[in-house]
């Protein structure tokens, strides 16, 4: 990585937000993908930086559609060293959770989503394989919507927004109840109901999520879960004081008349984790289920976790919305 990129940690992420595109990006667009990432510039701003990686040889116009990455700008981004992008995954996840505001008591307010990418044609059946797992009771909400105006979508595709579990943390926080992300991991499910962690991967030490990884890697049985009530999901691990027990129950049980999903128990404390005295494991299934579920019946989906937040009543039966 040249010296002045790697000094500027503006620059990398324009970098970044390019290559993770499929299509052109203009600055306004860019603008607002960086505020999501932490980074508050204008569209002047953006300019001036799209200008220097032009000079650099990074990016290159495509009519008036945006940039995009050249050969030497893929190269520039994907030597990005790893130390930079550990714990980006996490911080990304953090901000999104600050923002989110969802009341459980009113049901108002926004809530984190993920936002996937289907292919036009496999519309019907991916959202089969989605229903399937809000019907089981292994999502995070037991619903999902539909878009296909939104200018992150690629042509000939199809967004689906799901509502994602830092709004938890968002939630626990905004009752002010410290609550920290620690773990992604493998969930079994027995035929009795019995759930148990097979793995966990820190979300504070990788530079990639670690629910793409499960995904990706073949280590789920989501749809032998959902028609057999006895696989491998998706499931985050949050930690809490442990005296905020009683605050924790009632949050998990408000979320829940709203249509959010939580293991027995409401998630808390009744799993194969580690014990300690003065803190305790929140466990919530993940929005990243539904997803999975379709993937391993063979569709080809993308998936941008923690993409941004959305005012719940947009989400909330809104399945087949568009």
């Amino acid at each position: 990585m040249s010296p002045s990129i790697r000094s500027e940690r503006k620059y990398l992420e324009i970098l970044r937000i390019l290559a993770e595109s499929h299509e052109p990006l203009g600055a306004k667009r860019l603008s607002e993908k960086m505020a999501e990432r932490g980074f508050i510039l204008s569209d002047r701003a953006v300019q001036y930086y799209l200008q220097y990686l032009d000079e650099m040889g990074f990016t290159e116009k495509v009519g008036n559609r945006g940039r995009i990455l050249t050969e030497a700008g893929i190269a520039e981004s994907e030597s990005a060293l790893v130390d930079e992008r550990i714990g980006f995954i996490i911080s990304r996840l953090e901000q999104l959770a600050f923002r989110s505001t969802f009341d459980p008591a009113t049901g108002t307010g926004s809530v984190a989503y993920n936002l996937s990418f289907v292919r036009e044609e496999d519309l019907q059946a991916v959202t089969a394989a989605f229903d399937e797992v809000a019907t089981a009771g292994y999502g995070f909400l037991n619903t999902y919507r539909i878009v296909d105006s939104d200018p992150r979508i690629p042509e000939g595709h199809v967004g689906i927004m799901t509502a994602c579990s830092v709004t938890l943390d968002g939630v626990l926080q905004k009752m002010g109840i410290p609550a920290r992300l620690e773990y992604a991991g493998r969930i079994a499910v027995d035929e009795n109901g019995s759930a148990g962690f097979l793995d966990l991967l820190g979300y504070r030490g990788t530079s990639v999520d670690p629910l793409h990884l499960f995904i990706s890697a073949g280590l789920t049985s989501i749809n032998r879960l959902v028609t057999n009530r006895a696989g491998v999901g998706l499931a985050n691990v949050r930690a809490v004081p442990a005296a905020a027990r009683g605050r924790v129950e009632e949050a998990a049980g408000l979320m829940t008349e709203w249509g959010f999903i939580f293991p027995a128990g409401g998630g808390i404390g009744e799993f194969n984790l580690p014990k300690h005295p003065y803190r305790l494991s929140v466990v919530a299934f993940s929005g990243m289920n539904m997803v999975g579920n379709a993937i391993e019946k063979g569709y080809v989906i993308r998936t941008d976790i923690g993409a941004g937040t959305i005012p719940f009543e947009r989400i909330a039966d809104a399945t087949g919305s568009r």
